[in-house]
């Protein structure tokens, strides 16, 4: 039965034209003239077959017998728009109220500086609470989000969205002595 044709005559694009499968040996006639056929060509036709056979059915079959050291698919990971990371992480840590710095290096830097301020003879007598520390934290991080808000304000003066440090310097000079300018 010949496809059915559109206005123009022509065969539409969705849809697929049949193909009469080719007969297979058990098909064939005496009278055909492809009876006799050589053994490397039905060898041919036999690898073809399996072939449609495995695209019809589907690679479902051995996908599913997963044997030891087969490499593993990895999917692709989700790729998002430029900024709404930033924007999903904003948020999140406006939401809490963890600490960002590490505790154990905040205090290794905070007993270097101690030691690189108190005279010789005093080095080895200094012990610190944690409540100290964890309380120079807290000051520290408040000081700094403080100050990359300030000067987050003075790159959009500037019309910009990057943060350069010529922005730090402005809001520290703005803020004064009390402001980091010591």
């Amino acid at each position: 039965m010949p496809p059915k044709r559109g206005r123009g005559g022509k065969t539409p694009a969705t849809q697929p034209q049949r193909q009469r499968p080719k007969p297979g040996p058990a098909q064939r006639t005496e009278g055909d003239e492809s009876a006799t056929v050589s053994p490397s060509s039905a060898r041919q036709r036999r690898k073809s077959d399996e072939a449609q056979i495995k695209r019809t059915v589907g690679l479902a079959k051995t996908s599913t017998h997963v044997q030891p050291g087969d490499p593993t698919t990895v999917g692709r990971t989700r790729r998002y728009k430029p900024g709404t990371v930033a924007l999903k992480e904003i948020r999140r840590y406006q939401r809490s109220y963890d600490l960002l710095i590490q505790k154990l290096p905040f205090a290794r830097l905070v007993r270097e500086v101690a030691l690189d301020i108190l005279p010789e003879e005093r080095r080895h007598e200094i012990r610190w609470q944690s409540q100290a520390i964890q309380a120079l934290q807290e000051a520290a991080e408040a000081f700094l989000v403080h100050l990359f808000e300030d000067t987050n304000l003075c790159a959009i003066h500037a019309k910009r969205v990057t943060i350069m440090q010529k922005d730090i310097a402005l809001a520290r000079r703005i803020r004064g002595a009390w402001g980091g300018l010591g």
